[in-house]
């Protein structure tokens, strides 16, 4: 009867593990979809290099406006801009601060092109 419950025991381990490895892999895999659909759409930008790279430069608050480190506006003048812009939702314009993303975009020059829409952040005209 010992013998039972603990190969059941076993069984239900094995059984835990095999899930768990299931869901890791599920994630992987879905991941590795989004970076193909990116890619498919042409948004031809090292998105590691752009987040490690930037992040400091374009998180809220929205002031001050930090000048950008030479590394990333090398990845920056890389970015497809309209491929990007066409990714960004609400939740990433709650922590991304798209004045600085305009700001970071034009100090680079790869300016956003003006009136156009990143996410639902239109991109003011020049001079405004």
């Amino acid at each position: 009867n010992t013998t039972l419950d603990l190969t059941s025991r076993r069984e239900v381990t094995n059984r835990l593990l095999v899930v768990v490895v299931m869901a890791k892999h599920f994630s992987l895999l879905l991941v590795l979809a989004f970076v193909l659909v990116v890619t498919a759409e042409d948004c031809t930008v090292d998105l590691k290099g752009l987040i490690r790279e930037c992040k400091p430069y374009v998180m809220f608050p929205a002031s001050p406006k930090i000048t950008p480190s030479s590394a990333c506006c090398s990845v920056v003048q890389k970015v497809n801009a309209p491929c990007m812009c066409s990714k960004v939702t609400k939740e990433i314009e709650k922590v991304v601060c798209m004045d600085k993303v305009v700001y970071v975009a034009d100090y680079c020059k790869n300016p956003l092109k003006p009136g156009s829409d990143c996410g639902s952040y239109h991109v003011p005209s020049q001079g405004q």
